[in-house]
């Protein structure tokens, strides 16, 4: 069985820093594209970073770069993100996702596997 669990989430203060892990089993992901995307109350699921297999490429959306970084290691099957500078506006629940594809993917829909979500809030 297949499962991604995320960890890492919790409440910090407007400038403060966390990092999310993401521990998958079940199959091999070494090879798969894998993902961040977060949801707040009342938005859509969107996009937030990925990264390739080889950890080659990366991607993120606009409102993150500089401030997030994607990271993974396959050894560990596990894939980061860490969080600085946050604000209040990156307040969502945040889900990882994986892709069976080697390419970078930035919609949600080409992912075939999520975790249950973690909650990230940011204090004004």
């Amino acid at each position: 069985q297949v499962q991604l669990v995320e960890s890492g989430g919790g409440l910090v203060q407007t400038g403060g820093s966390l990092r999310l892990s993401c521990a998958a089993s079940g199959r091999t992901f070494s090879s798969d594209t894998m993902g961040w995307f977060r949801q707040a109350p009342g938005k859509e699921r969107e996009f937030v970073a990925a990264i390739t297999w080889r950890g080659g490429a990366t991607s993120y959306t606009d409102s993150v770069k500089g401030r997030f970084t994607i990271s993974r290691d396959n050894a560990r099957n596990t894939v980061y993100l860490e969080m600085n500078s946050l604000k209040p506006e990156d307040t969502a629940v945040y889900y990882c996702a994986a892709s069976s594809s080697s390419r970078m993917i930035v919609t949600s829909s080409l992912y075939n596997y999520w975790g249950q979500g973690s909650q990230v809030t940011v204090s004004a």
